[in-house]
């Protein structure tokens, strides 16, 4: 508000909470100029107005996004209509039994919608006989007689009952494991007449630890628990007590570390196989390692000696007590294989001493980390690198609150894309190809466009929506490489599961006591994840290797995981295939519901 009669040659402006006397020249270019200067003000006003609003926004995003991941669940399932919101029941008995009936569900509701849906049925041991819920025959079975109360052994009127027979019922029990000493006795043979023969004993078979004090067995219930279930030493030292046995915890590390000792030439092997492979999917993730009390010196020529001696020295330089470590893991697309690598640093430790150090030439699979980008020139071409269209997605879904209908659009391209890769999963190589191209190309080219289109084009470049699509493009030719090679999955959320073998054992034991511990717990990590993903059992698999490793042989084809699962199938979990199938033939019939639902057309009334 201005009050021009405040007094000659001035105004008052009247602000929230102030008044302002405004002087006003008598002169017409002193006006002018006046008025220039509060043009100017007002500008510079509005500028800070609009870069005050900007911030608001990105501190409202910053807001939402700490909130939704302190209180949401991280599901990034997608529905196509952006205005319509999903009750989350968690996990109640409720719900849990509502998801359970999905499937059928699914598959009546489609008989209802005259649509012809694949059906799924859970796979039964046997073919179509029904499910025996007896408990297993091969169990050792031992029989006790149910207690008899006087009454009922008794008749008030006719004396003792006589028994004419038995029902009978089973019932499991569980025995903690039980440990034995194996008592070897080594024959000493003389010469009855001639003293000056000597003594002859045949040679002593050999152990994994000095006097062969302990077993292969036990060396892989300890990387098993270890590796496999994620018990640190000191937990395990309680389920070895509670069968009769009480190891310290550096009996035991001294136990694994002797049989870490004989794994070496089987990983080299495991490692050459996944380099031949052609086709390598990468992630990596952090591990605490400790600082030794002595800082280790360089050796000459091995660069990754210098590395770590760079990284004690800078930390111990900064009196910290440990360093970020790097695990990293190297899934094969072609060979059933994951091989694990420990690094001190993530600085061009991990993926180019492994790759391209190594002369691997093909294509890998990875994130769009820095260190990754530059790898296809470091290698001199003979590495491709794919992206990972999981990432790409996430980021759209992150920011799409604020951009519902572009959003709406990027997710739905996406879930076309991921369709066409749930069909062509059952496919030939050649098949899986065409149906990329024929399919799979058009609806990249429709997300071209709605990347460089109008909408896009309106995003403030703070945005998160904005950092998305910039994400997209700067990344386009990666994204796409899986259209031009059947060997590679749209994205890699296959290695990215490895991660959590990592993860939760980190939990548990918490640190890398040493840099000669990480590099043994990779090959540890590298025999029990092989192990699962060819459906083994751990402790089988990993005591047939020591035992094989130690007795000498060289034999590395036939201790692979898929090769040994074929000379041993008791060994093999096949539950484990029948429940991942399940899951899938569910998934799909899902899917194929949700495709069929989609070609109908829309219903007139």
């Amino acid at each position: 508000m201005c009050d021009l009669g405040a007094r000659p040659g001035a105004a008052l402006i009247m602000l929230p909470g102030m008044t302002v006397e405004l002087h006003i020249p008598d002169t017409v270019t002193g006006c002018q100029t006046l008025i220039g200067e509060l043009t100017k003000t007002v500008a510079e006003g509005e500028q800070k107005i609009v870069s005050l609003q900007q911030q608001i926004e990105t501190l409202k995003l910053e807001m939402a996004e700490l909130l939704r991941r302190a209180f949401q669940k991280r599901s990034e399932r997608y529905l196509q209509d952006p205005g319509q919101l999903r009750l989350d029941f968690g996990n109640t008995p409720d719900a849990i039994d509502a998801a359970a009936g999905l499937a059928e569900a699914v598959l009546q509701a489609g008989a209802e919608a005259g649509i012809e849906v694949q059906g799924h049925t859970r796979r039964k041991k046997g073919g179509d006989k029904p499910r025996n819920e007896q408990l297993p025959a091969h169990l050792p079975r031992y029989e006790v007689e149910a207690p008899v109360p006087a009454d009922v052994r008794f008749c008030a009127a006719h004396g003792e009952r006589k028994i004419i027979g038995h029902d009978r019922t089973e019932t499991l029990e569980y025995q903690r494991p039980k440990l034995r000493v194996r008592v070897t006795l080594i024959p000493k043979f003389a010469c009855a007449k001639e003293a000056e023969c000597g003594v002859k004993e045949p040679v002593r078979p050999q152990g994994l630890v000095e006097g062969n004090r302990y077993d292969t067995s036990i060396a892989a219930e300890i990387i098993t628990a270890k590796y496999g279930y994620h018990l640190p030493y000191y937990r395990q030292q309680d389920l070895f007590a509670g069968s009769g046995w009480t190891p310290s915890r550096g009996t035991l590390l001294n136990i694994a570390t002797a049989a870490g000792d004989l794994l070496p030439p089987l990983i080299d092997y495991f490692r050459q196989e996944v380099l031949g492979s052609g086709a390598v999917g990468t992630d990596d993730t952090r591990v605490t390692l400790l600082l030794p009390a002595v800082l280790p010196m360089p050796v000459d020529g091995d660069q990754k000696s210098q590395r770590i001696h760079e990284v004690f020295s800078e930390a111990m330089r900064d009196n910290k007590p440990s360093v970020g470590a790097r695990i990293w893991a190297y899934r094969s697309l072609t060979v059933p294989l994951n091989v694990f690598d420990f690094t001190v640093s993530r600085h061009r430790d991990g993926a180019d001493e492994f790759l391209v150090d190594s002369k691997f030439t093909g294509k890998l699979l990875a994130d769009c980390y820095s260190g990754y980008q530059g790898i296809t020139l470091r290698s001199d071409s003979r590495i491709e690198r794919a992206a990972c269209n999981a990432h790409a997605r996430r980021k759209i879904f992150e920011a799409r609150d604020n951009h519902p209908l572009l959003g709406a659009q990027l997710l739905a391209l996406y879930r076309e894309l991921y369709d066409i890769e749930d069909r062509a999963r059952s496919l030939s190589a050649e098949d899986r190809l065409l149906l990329r191209k024929l399919e799979g190309e058009r609806v990249w080219e429709r997300m071209r466009a709605v990347v460089d289109g109008e909408m896009a084009a309106q995003l403030l470049p703070k945005e998160k929506m904005a950092e998305a699509l910039n994400y997209l493009r700067n990344h386009w030719d990666a994204l796409r490489l899986y259209l031009t090679d059947a060997r590679l999955p749209i994205d890699n959320n296959d290695v990215e599961q490895l991660m959590k073998q990592v993860a939760v054992g980190r939990k548990n034991w918490l640190f890398i006591g040493s840099v000669a511990a990480g590099e043994r717990a990779a090959d540890f990590l590298t025999l029990v994840s092989s192990a699962l993903r060819n459906d083994l059992d751990v402790y089988d698999y990993v005591k047939a290797v020591l035992d094989a490793l130690l007795a000498g042989s060289t034999d590395y084809a036939a201790l692979r995981p898929d090769q040994w699962a074929k000379a041993h199938p008791e060994s093999v979990r096949t539950y484990r295939q029948d429940e991942r199938r399940d899951r899938v033939d569910a998934q799909r019939t899902r899917r194929e519901f949700r495709r069929a639902r989609q070609k109908q057309p829309p219903d007139s009334s």
